[in-house]
């Protein structure tokens, strides 16, 4: 039986909103390079499912047309099955309404799932069972990687950062009914939250979150392997004439090097590397709101009003 610092295991996916479907699929199968693996329609809305090529599981990224863009909702990986018993137990414990569906009635490859919504007005969903398709690479005596890749090609998907009124009922709900530990946060001169950064994979963050309307995308972003891979990447950026948002730099919080950068929709991505590991009794960092600027981009010190503005 799990226990509860791996009964999460990590972001199985998302699901986001873009109005022309195939413009923003072409994006993320021709620059990011992710692959798709099926299509449906849900709801009258059809959908475009994508993976990064070192995932096993059938996506990590859905996108759905749709009039506006933003995200639709997030998904966490379950270690058990009975993980799903446990959660809806707590969550239903304390007057969190849960939805449960069976396996691949949300589409295809998808396991089976809990829904529900967090404080924020953000739809979560727990799951377990996503199909596994393999990472295009043998069991025996594999390559490092596929040699027919396309575009920047990360292998994985890693974290995801919204935005909330709240901080602190976004932070509790997650601490305390998701068992995520909380790695770092910014404070105020108050003493409340400005931002938060959880983990259930022993990363610095599967999940962060930012003061900002309820309900609203900040980013998800994408694991490159090293810091040359992000610079790479954003010189294949320049090159299709993407708009990058924040050009190569590195993060006070959580010591990751990073680019930030839009989507054909507006949806902000983000390709992130480095870090450090997390134990479960590792203590939380601290940085103050005078430092706030360094800790979002360590070398310049200062955060651009477009960074806490511009939001899906």
């Amino acid at each position: 039986m799990a226990t509860t610092s791996d009964r999460i295991i990590r972001l199985q996916h998302v699901e986001v909103r873009v109005p022309d479907l195939e413009l923003a699929t072409a994006y993320y199968t021709e620059v990011l390079g992710l692959l798709e693996t099926a299509r449906d329609e849900r709801d009258g809305a059809p959908r475009v499912f994508l993976k990064c090529w070192d995932e096993r599981e059938h996506h990590s990224v859905i996108l759905r047309e749709a009039p506006t863009h933003g995200l639709d909702h997030m998904s966490f990986k379950l270690n058990e099955a009975a993980d799903l018993d446990h959660f809806t137990a707590k969550l239903e414990a304390a007057g969190v309404p849960v939805k449960r569906f069976a396996a691949r009635e949300l589409g295809p490859g998808w396991g089976e799932a809990i829904r529900f919504d967090a404080p924020s007005g953000h739809l979560v969903e727990l799951t377990h069972g996503t199909e596994r398709i393999g990472n295009m690479l043998p069991k025996t005596n594999p390559p490092p990687r596929p040699q027919d890749l396309i575009g920047i090609a990360p292998p994985r998907l890693d974290h995801l950062f919204v935005m909330a009124e709240d901080v602190e009922a976004f932070t509790a709900f997650f601490t305390e009914l998701l068992e995520f530990r909380l790695t770092e946060q910014i404070l105020a001169n108050d003493g409340h939250q400005l931002a938060t950064f959880l983990e259930h994979s022993h990363t610095p963050h599967d999940i962060a979150v930012i003061t900002g309307p309820n309900g609203a995308l900040h980013h998800f972003a994408f694991w490159m392997d090293d810091w040359n891979g992000i610079r790479e990447a954003a010189d294949a950026l320049a090159y299709h004439g993407v708009t990058i948002d924040v050009a190569p730099t590195r993060h006070g919080v959580t010591r990751g090097y990073t680019t930030y950068f839009f989507d054909p929709s507006g949806n902000r991505n983000e390709l992130f590397t480095g870090g450090y590991w997390v134990d479960p009794d590792f203590e939380p960092i601290t940085w103050t709101e005078e430092e706030m600027g360094r800790a979002i981009f360590y070398y310049h010190r200062q955060v651009n009003e477009r960074f806490f503005t511009v939001h899906s």
